[in-house]
């Protein structure tokens, strides 16, 4: 039984993992393209998400069926391309085994009992990792967050929402709808704010309409809260060290997309169990 639910989110996670790798770079070179004078109309139908078959990114040789396989292709050629020789990024492995953990991880910690409404909720997170992990890569590499992988998951992120207020015990639809909301001002609101003030030198644009995002998914003001703070404090995490080893300047550009990205993660797999922490440790006395 075991077997038959994980051995097929692995399988899936590779397979989402390749996509998200091929949906990534094509859109960078896509943006990168259309910002021309005169764009390659014959490389951009190449580039193509729905159409445009996998091409070696440097040499932009069509690749053949044995080189598209997850993270076994890149093993086997040794991190090189078979036709031209130039190394290929471990990004590759790493981004397909990384949705992997995603995908499994969410399974294992989901936050409730599986029924219908459940699994129709978990279909909708899954749509919603492959985009997480697309806006990470991308604002890692590129320190940007395109609208073009942004604007996409509001869509599953309502759908989310409304299943979730639908199916809500205790509270009216007026008060459910009010928390969602607020949690949207809260998360979408307060980076708005920091992005007016600095004029954009503080937080992106791309962050704001993150915000509204997280805000939309946490539906709760004490969720919405909560991924902020964990974002902040894994950034902190992360940044401290480098800070104190001089391998990051104060004046260094940090994208906190991802840290924003892996708390509303942590928050739909243990936001609950935190939150019910809290209330037992601090409220409690």
């Amino acid at each position: 039984m075991v077997l038959m639910i994980y051995v097929p989110l692995v399988l899936i996670g590779l397979c989402f993992g390749s996509f998200v790798n091929a949906l990534v770079w094509r859109v960078y070179e896509q943006e990168k393209e259309n910002s021309k004078k005169k764009p390659d109309k014959k490389y951009l139908a190449k580039l193509s998400i729905t159409k445009g078959r996998s091409i070696c990114p440097h040499c932009k040789h069509e690749l053949a069926v044995r080189d598209l396989i997850p993270v076994l292709s890149w093993l086997s050629l040794k991190g090189k391309c078979r036709y031209c020789g130039k190394p290929i990024s471990a990004q590759y492995p790493i981004v397909e085994l990384g949705m992997v953990v995603l995908l499994v991880g969410s399974y294992l910690w989901w936050p409730n009992s599986f029924n219908t409404t459940q699994y129709e909720l978990f279909g909708l997170w899954v749509v919603m990792m492959i985009g997480f992990l697309a806006l990470t890569v991308y604002d890692l590499k590129w320190y940007l967050l395109p609208n073009r992988l942004l604007y996409p998951l509001f869509v599953p992120a309502v759908a989310w929402m409304a299943i979730s207020v639908s199916t809500s015990h205790g509270k009216g639809l007026g008060y459910t709808l009010a928390e969602v909301v607020i949690s949207m001002v809260i998360d979408g609101g307060l980076f708005y704010i920091l992005y007016q003030v600095s004029a954009g030198k503080w937080i992106g644009g791309g962050d704001v309409r993150l915000g509204w995002l997280l805000g939309l998914l946490a539906l709760t003001p004490a969720r919405a809260v909560l991924v902020l703070f964990l974002a902040s404090l894994l950034g902190t995490a992360f940044s401290l060290p480098l800070l104190v080893t001089k391998k990051l300047k104060r004046d260094s550009v940090v994208p906190f997309g991802p840290f924003l990205l892996l708390a509303a993660v942590l928050v739909q797999l243990f936001g609950a169990s935190l939150l019910a922490w809290y209330d037992r440790t601090f409220l409690m006395l």
